[in-house]
């Protein structure tokens, strides 16, 4: 794919007209849902460096790493071992596909066809793992599920175990879909964070955080009103997008 890179300046108040610009510690990059689309990834990672250069940054991911596109391990593979080197400043959230995962490998039989449906086929290929006749016929699902678990690298499912839900730095938060704009961001519940929520993002917050956020595809990256959304369904033929926030409040996108 052509690289692009697109600039959009879109903090449009509205009603919020006291809302203050986004502002982290320094400057962030928020990457979207990358969903197996392993190339797209590593494209996206050089233009990342070339754009921040010597700076330093914070890079967070959103979640959603694996299911769907035809590279969710090597994508896991990479994310892993850039947060296991990135001396903090790489940060991979939980999305609700991970927890999806960790739920088939804990209950398969309760919870392995939800996955399945949803990018869980392709995740297994992705490892190697087929189902066949040699596989337990009387117990397909828990057979799959031993044979993921051995097939992850050595510290990956403990590392999956340990993603956090929510960073934050300065009025910037980051989730994987979304935040009850009526609890503060300390004391959301899990399943807004990883599922949404029916308020998020049509209510604002009233508290001046912004909240930066994957899980709903947009065809065009938004930071509006005090949202920034970054999924633009990379696995379903959309670009792969990074947002980068400056602590001046300036949000670009840079896109692969």
């Amino acid at each position: 794919m052509k690289r692009i890179l697109r600039s959009f300046l879109k903090l449009r108040p509205g009603a919020m007209a006291n809302l203050p610009p986004p502002a982290p510690m320094r400057r962030t990059y928020v990457v979207g849902d990358i969903h197996g689309m392993d190339k797209a990834l590593a494209r996206l990672l050089v233009r990342i460096g070339q754009d921040r250069g010597s700076a330093p940054a914070d890079l967070v991911f959103v979640g959603d790493y694996a299911d769907r596109g035809p590279g969710s391990a090597a994508v896991l593979k990479q994310l892993f071992a850039l947060c296991e080197g990135g001396g903090g400043n790489v940060i991979c959230l939980r999305g609700n596909h991970e927890q999806m995962m960790l739920d088939f490998l804990d209950r398969p039989e309760e919870k392995g066809a939800l996955w399945l449906v949803n990018g869980g086929q392709e995740t297994l290929q992705s490892f190697g793992i087929t189902r066949d006749a040699r596989m337990g016929v009387s117990n397909p699902l828990d057979s799959l599920s031993q044979a993921l678990r051995a097939a992850l690298p050595a510290g990956m499912e403990d590392w999956l175990r340990a993603l956090p839900l929510l960073w934050q730095s300065g009025n910037l938060a980051v989730v994987h879909a979304a935040a009850d704009p009526r609890r503060p961001v300390d004391r959301q519940k899990p399943e807004a964070l990883l599922w949404g929520h029916p308020r998020f993002p049509a209510e604002p917050r009233g508290d001046g955080i912004w909240v930066a956020h994957g899980h709903r595809v947009v065809e065009r990256p938004i930071a509006e009103n005090g949202h920034i959304a970054v999924d633009t369904g990379a696995w379903r033929g959309g670009p792969l997008t990074a947002a980068r926030i400056d602590p001046d409040g300036r949000v670009d996108f840079l896109q692969e």
